[in-house]
Protein backbone atom coordinates (compact mmCIF):
# COMPACT_ATOMS: atom_id res chain seq x y z
CA UNK A 1 0.00 0.00 0.00
CA UNK A 2 1.50 3.32 -1.11
CA UNK A 3 0.07 6.38 0.67
CA UNK A 4 0.54 10.00 -0.32
CA UNK A 5 -0.35 13.09 1.67
CA UNK A 6 -2.56 15.92 0.36
CA UNK A 7 -2.86 19.07 2.47
CA UNK A 8 -2.68 21.72 -0.24
CA UNK A 9 -4.58 21.55 -3.50
CA UNK A 10 -2.53 19.84 -6.23
CA UNK A 11 -1.72 21.90 -9.33
CA UNK A 12 -3.74 19.48 -11.46
CA UNK A 13 -6.89 20.43 -9.53
CA UNK A 14 -6.43 24.20 -9.27
CA UNK A 15 -8.11 25.18 -12.52
CA UNK A 16 -11.22 23.05 -12.02
CA UNK A 17 -14.62 24.35 -10.93
CA UNK A 18 -15.77 22.83 -7.62
CA UNK A 19 -19.15 24.62 -7.36
CA UNK A 20 -18.63 25.71 -3.77
CA UNK A 21 -17.31 22.37 -2.50
CA UNK A 22 -13.86 21.96 -1.00
CA UNK A 23 -11.40 20.07 -3.20
CA UNK A 24 -10.86 17.45 -0.47
CA UNK A 25 -14.54 16.52 -0.82
CA UNK A 26 -13.70 15.16 -4.26
CA UNK A 27 -10.38 13.56 -3.31
CA UNK A 28 -12.02 11.53 -0.53
CA UNK A 29 -15.41 11.05 -2.29
CA UNK A 30 -16.85 9.41 0.84
CA UNK A 31 -20.38 8.12 0.06
CA UNK A 32 -23.30 9.33 2.15
CA UNK A 33 -27.01 8.45 2.05
CA UNK A 34 -29.09 10.32 -0.51
CA UNK A 35 -32.44 11.71 0.67
CA UNK A 36 -35.23 14.10 -0.22
CA UNK A 37 -35.87 16.65 2.54
CA UNK A 38 -39.39 18.13 2.46
CA UNK A 39 -41.29 20.95 4.10
CA UNK A 40 -43.76 23.71 3.34
CA UNK A 41 -42.64 27.11 2.07
CA UNK A 42 -44.09 30.34 3.44
CA UNK A 43 -46.67 30.32 0.62
CA UNK A 44 -47.89 26.87 1.70
CA UNK A 45 -46.47 25.01 -1.31
CA UNK A 46 -44.39 21.86 -0.87
CA UNK A 47 -40.61 22.02 -1.16
CA UNK A 48 -38.24 19.15 -1.91
CA UNK A 49 -34.45 19.34 -1.53
CA UNK A 50 -32.10 16.52 -2.48
CA UNK A 51 -29.57 16.27 0.31
CA UNK A 52 -26.61 14.24 1.48
CA UNK A 53 -23.75 15.09 3.89
CA UNK A 54 -25.43 14.03 7.12
CA UNK A 55 -25.22 11.41 9.85
CA UNK A 56 -27.22 10.13 12.80
CA UNK A 57 -26.66 10.25 16.55
CA UNK A 58 -28.61 9.02 19.53
CA UNK A 59 -28.61 9.54 23.27
CA UNK A 60 -32.08 9.50 24.84
CA UNK A 61 -33.44 10.60 21.44
CA UNK A 62 -32.62 9.88 17.78
CA UNK A 63 -31.07 12.79 15.90
CA UNK A 64 -29.98 13.60 12.36
CA UNK A 65 -27.13 16.09 11.94
CA UNK A 66 -26.77 17.75 8.54
CA UNK A 67 -23.16 18.80 8.18
CA UNK A 68 -23.69 21.48 5.54
CA UNK A 69 -26.97 23.31 4.79
CA UNK A 70 -26.78 26.39 2.59
CA UNK A 71 -28.47 29.42 4.18
CA UNK A 72 -29.80 30.54 0.78
CA UNK A 73 -32.01 27.52 0.12
CA UNK A 74 -35.68 26.75 0.68
CA UNK A 75 -34.63 23.91 2.98
CA UNK A 76 -32.83 26.29 5.33
CA UNK A 77 -35.61 28.88 5.24
CA UNK A 78 -38.18 26.22 6.16
CA UNK A 79 -35.97 24.74 8.88
CA UNK A 80 -35.27 28.12 10.46
CA UNK A 81 -38.88 29.36 10.33
CA UNK A 82 -41.12 26.30 10.48
CA UNK A 83 -38.76 24.17 12.61
CA UNK A 84 -40.16 21.01 11.00
CA UNK A 85 -39.23 18.76 8.08
CA UNK A 86 -39.42 15.19 6.79
CA UNK A 87 -36.38 13.23 5.61
CA UNK A 88 -37.55 10.87 2.85
CA UNK A 89 -35.43 7.92 1.67
CA UNK A 90 -35.96 6.93 -1.98
CA UNK A 91 -35.05 3.61 -3.53
CA UNK A 92 -34.12 3.35 -7.20
CA UNK A 93 -37.78 3.05 -8.31
CA UNK A 94 -38.52 6.69 -7.42
CA UNK A 95 -35.07 8.29 -7.64
CA UNK A 96 -35.75 10.01 -10.97
CA UNK A 97 -38.90 11.67 -9.63
CA UNK A 98 -37.05 12.82 -6.52
CA UNK A 99 -34.20 14.22 -8.63
CA UNK A 100 -36.75 16.16 -10.69
CA UNK A 101 -37.28 18.42 -7.68
CA UNK A 102 -33.86 19.91 -8.48
CA UNK A 103 -35.15 21.17 -11.85
CA UNK A 104 -38.50 22.18 -10.31
CA UNK A 105 -36.90 24.31 -7.61
CA UNK A 106 -39.16 27.35 -7.70
CA UNK A 107 -40.84 29.25 -4.87
CA UNK A 108 -44.09 29.40 -6.85
CA UNK A 109 -44.26 25.64 -7.54
CA UNK A 110 -45.44 22.67 -5.53
CA UNK A 111 -42.09 21.02 -6.18
CA UNK A 112 -43.34 17.53 -5.24
CA UNK A 113 -46.54 17.43 -7.28
CA UNK A 114 -44.74 19.00 -10.24
CA UNK A 115 -42.22 16.13 -10.01
CA UNK A 116 -45.07 13.56 -9.98
CA UNK A 117 -44.58 12.68 -6.32
CA UNK A 118 -47.47 12.06 -3.93
CA UNK A 119 -47.50 13.04 -0.28
CA UNK A 120 -49.50 13.51 2.89
CA UNK A 121 -48.92 15.51 6.05
CA UNK A 122 -46.93 13.90 8.81
CA UNK A 123 -48.74 12.81 11.93
CA UNK A 124 -46.35 14.65 14.28
CA UNK A 125 -45.11 17.51 12.09
CA UNK A 126 -46.61 19.77 9.44
CA UNK A 127 -44.42 18.66 6.52
CA UNK A 128 -44.88 16.37 3.50
CA UNK A 129 -44.39 12.61 3.87
CA UNK A 130 -43.58 11.35 0.34
CA UNK A 131 -45.55 8.18 -0.46
CA UNK A 132 -43.06 6.83 -3.01
CA UNK A 133 -40.14 6.85 -0.54
CA UNK A 134 -39.85 3.70 1.56
CA UNK A 135 -38.68 5.44 4.77
CA UNK A 136 -39.82 8.83 6.06
CA UNK A 137 -38.47 10.51 9.20
CA UNK A 138 -40.61 13.24 10.72
CA UNK A 139 -38.29 15.76 12.37
CA UNK A 140 -38.24 18.85 14.57
CA UNK A 141 -35.31 21.26 14.46
CA UNK A 142 -33.18 21.30 17.62
CA UNK A 143 -30.34 23.71 16.78
CA UNK A 144 -28.15 25.18 14.08
CA UNK A 145 -24.58 26.46 14.08
CA UNK A 146 -22.51 28.21 11.43
CA UNK A 147 -19.67 26.06 10.09
CA UNK A 148 -17.41 29.00 10.93
CA UNK A 149 -18.21 32.61 11.83
CA UNK A 150 -19.80 34.29 8.82
CA UNK A 151 -20.19 31.04 6.86
CA UNK A 152 -22.96 30.70 4.29
CA UNK A 153 -23.58 27.15 5.57
CA UNK A 154 -24.75 25.77 8.89
CA UNK A 155 -24.68 22.46 10.67
CA UNK A 156 -28.29 21.58 11.47
CA UNK A 157 -29.51 19.12 14.08
CA UNK A 158 -33.04 17.70 13.96
CA UNK A 159 -34.76 15.28 16.31
CA UNK A 160 -36.72 12.40 14.82
CA UNK A 161 -40.19 12.25 16.34
CA UNK A 162 -41.89 9.65 14.14
CA UNK A 163 -41.06 7.30 11.28
CA UNK A 164 -42.99 5.67 8.46
CA UNK A 165 -41.43 2.58 6.87
CA UNK A 166 -42.66 0.23 4.17
CA UNK A 167 -42.95 -3.28 5.60
CA UNK A 168 -41.40 -4.81 2.48
CA UNK A 169 -38.22 -2.88 3.27
CA UNK A 170 -37.94 -3.61 6.98
CA UNK A 171 -38.56 -7.26 6.15
CA UNK A 172 -35.26 -8.67 4.88
CA UNK A 173 -37.09 -11.63 3.35
CA UNK A 174 -38.80 -9.20 0.94
CA UNK A 175 -37.02 -6.07 -0.38
CA UNK A 176 -34.96 -5.29 2.71
CA UNK A 177 -33.06 -2.09 3.48
CA UNK A 178 -29.90 -2.79 1.48
CA UNK A 179 -28.76 -3.80 -1.96
CA UNK A 180 -30.54 -3.00 -5.22
CA UNK A 181 -33.88 -2.26 -3.51
CA UNK A 182 -32.65 -0.32 -0.47
CA UNK A 183 -30.86 2.84 0.58
CA UNK A 184 -29.14 4.98 -2.05
CA UNK A 185 -25.77 6.67 -1.61
CA UNK A 186 -24.36 9.82 -3.17
CA UNK A 187 -20.88 9.30 -4.67
CA UNK A 188 -19.79 12.87 -5.27
CA UNK A 189 -17.55 13.19 -8.32
CA UNK A 190 -14.33 11.40 -7.24
CA UNK A 191 -11.15 13.08 -8.48
CA UNK A 192 -7.63 11.68 -8.92
CA UNK A 193 -5.47 14.35 -7.21
CA UNK A 194 -2.37 13.43 -9.24
CA UNK A 195 -3.96 13.72 -12.69
CA UNK A 196 -6.94 15.97 -11.94
CA UNK A 197 -9.21 13.50 -13.73
CA UNK A 198 -12.72 13.76 -12.29
CA UNK A 199 -15.47 11.21 -12.56
CA UNK A 200 -19.17 11.97 -12.78
CA UNK A 201 -21.28 12.06 -9.65
CA UNK A 202 -23.22 8.83 -9.38
CA UNK A 203 -25.53 6.88 -7.10
CA UNK A 204 -24.54 3.65 -5.34
CA UNK A 205 -26.24 0.93 -3.29
CA UNK A 206 -24.90 -0.83 -0.22
CA UNK A 207 -23.94 -4.49 -0.47
CA UNK A 208 -23.48 -6.21 2.90
CA UNK A 209 -20.59 -8.62 3.49
CA UNK A 210 -22.55 -11.02 5.68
Amino acid sequence: MVKKQFFVIPDEMKEKEWWGFHWLEHVTAIPAPLVLVTGYKENGLANGTMQSWFCFSNENDFYCIFGSVNKYTHMYEIASKKKQMVINFPDRTCLEKCMNTVANNSYDLDELSTSNLHYRDGSKVKAPVVDECFLNLECEVEWEKEIYEGSSHVALCVRIVNIWMDEAHYNSEKYGRYGETGYLYNVHSPCNPETGKREDTTVAVLKTLG
